[in-house]
């Protein structure tokens, strides 16, 4: 069954009543059942509905994310994969440091050639189940050349430390099934009934995972919305959706096309932009809720009178008795956020960034979490580099790059190696650490391994404010294990570390009803949100949609879909924002309006505000002229300020391509400052 939700219409509930129905009234075990989820918010909520309609039974049921059902897979399956019993997973800083160790041993620049990128291709292979021998078809510059030797030794690193990097959880068990079909018909038969939600978000591996398990019973059931499918750039393949009919002929689509969450007003812009894309499925959203009132949009002077006019407006909100956490404001770049925070502080409003520089990405907890982690595998070299020398034991560049050669050429782990003087004591010290986890609590072990490693004793000597607060940060840290212990009932290390290693950042947004203050957020991170009041700001061309996208039919659809999930977020009002002007990234830039807000039209919006400016939040205005606009057509000869003399060949929306003789073809808004035509 294919079940098209759209935004609002009570996917969870549908999902949530079709298993509990099949455990009440078709006597299915629960240990039949798998439900894939893409966070863990939502794996706990479907499973606490579940709970509340059919009690204890809930408990039994494998409701996970595609990455926490790859580790149950690994862990049940280790040695098939010729992994140690506790092996460890690198997270996404993790997998970067290890590409720096590698660029760094083959004496790689690092300027000239950049880690990240060199992460992001291997990671980008791994989602295509390219493997590093048939990357080789694909290697044209001196990047990708570099870029395949590091994915070469990357591999042989991850599994002479038995460690797998975050991507493995999906390729690894694919992997196990090609090559045991025993395990594979195992599977099979105990998830006979197979449930997946987001489905448009699926990459290539959890498509063919979802495929091999559901292959001999085909009692599958998806849920999604090919018109929430913004997360291509991450792997994501929203035709998966599309071509489900095509991959079950026997399927059955059910369309759940009435919202519950947003008024008329606000459903029919979203329509309307949305039906502007080919790729979809048809699907107009319609409620039962009031009309609501009209979309609000503000054309402000620049990012100051942007950032002025919705502090203005969050006021009168507050004043009117709105609950600060009844307001959002969205962006489509995480720089953007400045101007906005700036303005709050000002003003002495409380606000949050969702998304911000998560707790686990903290030194101090890292720090703590590779202690950890080598303690469990003394084989993670990765770990071991990391923490050998913190708190400083004397161990300089010398010793390690020693080390790392002996370790190379006898294929043995940087453990193993440790032999004599300063790296004898560390080693000492995590074999004492490994005995100790056996006897105690995880919270007691935590003390003792702050205590034992000087980690604790090393930032109480320090004597500042930011040390203080990294204590703070680790005796948090307790707490986290405290509520593990007491919740979940783990008290094993490696259970614990299988815990950590599948939280997510960017998808576990928490939407605590208890914080008190106005949520800041990319578009990205607020799907599966919903707020009364939501403002979303820089709706330019260039900015939303993305410069980037401006030339792909493919990547223009994506931020169409984007804006359709912004405007999808509004329960009661909306509010579009953008600037005639803007600094950002350094650089002043003149913008016209996006065209998600021609495609919206004037009829839903309450009052186009062009001319005022807001100078602050008192609502002191003066006029201003609407910028002169180029009225070009193709034929039309122009000068541009960089490019010189050119002629338009074509004109798109706010889009014009020029054809200049000395540098081509350019795509270039037909607004923009450096433009002048100069002829009639």
């Amino acid at each position: 069954m294919l079940i098209l939700a759209g935004a609002g219409s009570g996917k969870t509930k549908v999902l949530t009543t079709k298993i509990a129905y099949l455990l009440d009234e078709r006597d299915i075990s629960p240990v039949n059942i798998l439900a894939i989820t893409f966070t863990n918010k939502a794996a706990k909520e479907m499973k606490e509905r579940i709970y509340n309609l059919i009690g204890r039974e809930a408990f039994r049921l494998q409701i996970s994310t595609f990455h926490s059902f790859g580790l149950k897979l690994l862990k049940e399956n280790y040695d098939r994969l010729g992994l140690d019993k506790n092996f460890n997973v690198l997270d996404a800083d993790d997998s970067l440091t290890l590409v720096k160790k590698i660029m760094k041993n083959f004496d790689i620049d690092t300027t000239k050639f950049s880690p990240k990128a060199v992460r992001n291709v291997i990671s980008s292979n791994k989602n295509e189940m390219i493997s590093p021998e048939e990357y080789h078809k694909f290697v044209y510059t001196d990047f990708d050349e570099v870029a395949e030797k590091i994915y070469i030794e990357y591999e042989k690193n991850l599994r002479r430390s038995s460690v797998v990097d975050f991507d493995d959880l999906l390729i690894l068990p694919i992997e196990l099934f090609d090559e045991n079909k025993d395990i594979l018909a195992k599977y099979q038969e105990q998830y006979k009934y197979v449930f997946i939600d987001e489905y448009q978000d699926t990459n290539r591996p959890q498509y063919i995972l979802s495929k091999m398990i559901s292959a001999k019973y085909k009692n599958i059931t998806v849920v999604g919305d090919a018109d929430q499918a913004i997360f291509t750039w991450r792997g994501a393949d929203y035709k998966n959706i599309l071509n489900f009919e095509k991959d079950y002929p026997n399927s059955k689509m059910v369309v759940l096309d009435e919202n519950y969450r947003s008024t008329k007003k606000i459903l029919e812009a979203a329509n309307r932009v949305i039906k502007n894309n080919k790729l979809r499925k048809e699907k107009n959203l319609w409620t039962s809720n009031d009309e609501g009132e009209k979309i609000v949009y503000y054309r402000a002077f620049d990012e100051m009178d942007e950032s002025n006019y919705v502090i203005k407006e969050i006021k009168k909100l507050l004043d009117e008795g709105v609950s600060p956490k009844d307001i959002c404001i969205l962006y489509r770049a995480n720089a953007q956020s400045r101007n906005v925070e700036e303005a709050f502080l000002r003003n002495n409003i409380s606000y949050r960034v969702v998304g911000s520089f998560a707790f686990y990405s903290r030194k101090e907890i890292k720090d703590l979490v590779a202690y950890l982690k080598l303690i469990n595998n003394n084989k993670d070299d990765v770990s071991l580099l990391r923490i050998i020398n913190y708190p400083k034991r004397g161990i300089g560049l010398k010793a390690l790059e020693n080390l790392e050669l002996e370790a190379s050429n006898s294929n043995k782990s940087l453990f193993e190696c440790l032999s004599s003087g300063k790296e004898l004591e560390f080693k000492n010290i995590i074999e004492d650490l490994s005995k100790a986890k056996e006897t105690m609590s995880l919270t007691d072990f935590i003390d003792l391994v702050l205590n034992k490693s000087g980690i604790k004793e090393d930032l109480e000597n320090e004597k500042t404010l930011e040390a203080d607060i990294r204590l703070e940060n680790l005796e948090e840290f307790k707490s986290i294990t405290k509520s593990v212990e007491e919740n979940d009932g783990i008290v094993s290390l490696s259970d614990f570390l299988d815990e950590l290693s599948l939280v997510s950042d960017v998808n576990d947004q928490k939407n605590d009803s208890n914080d008190e203050r106005v949520s800041l957020m990319t578009i990205h991170s607020v799907k599966g949100l919903e707020y009364d009041y939501v403002f979303i700001v820089g709706m330019e061309e260039g900015l939303f949609p993305h410069i980037n996208c401006l030339e792909s039919r493919d990547e223009l659809e994506e931020e169409r879909r984007l804006a359709y999930v912004a405007i999808t977020r509004a329960k009661k009002k909306l509010f579009i924002i953008n600037a005639r002007s803007r600094l950002l990234y350094g650089k002043v830039d003149s913008n016209v309006p996006s065209r998600f807000i021609a495609e919206i039209g004037d009829d839903l919006f309450d009052q186009i505000k062009k001319d005022g400016i807001i100078r602050d939040t008192q609502g002191t205005k003066e006029n201003r002229n609407v910028e002169k606009e180029n009225d070009l057509k193709p034929g039309d000869v122009i000068t541009h300020e960089k490019y010189g003399m050119g002629v338009v060949i074509n004109i798109e929306g706010p889009i014009a391509t020029i054809s200049f003789s000395k540098d081509g073809v350019k795509k270039i808004l037909k607004n923009h400052k450096s433009i002048s035509k100069i002829n009639n």
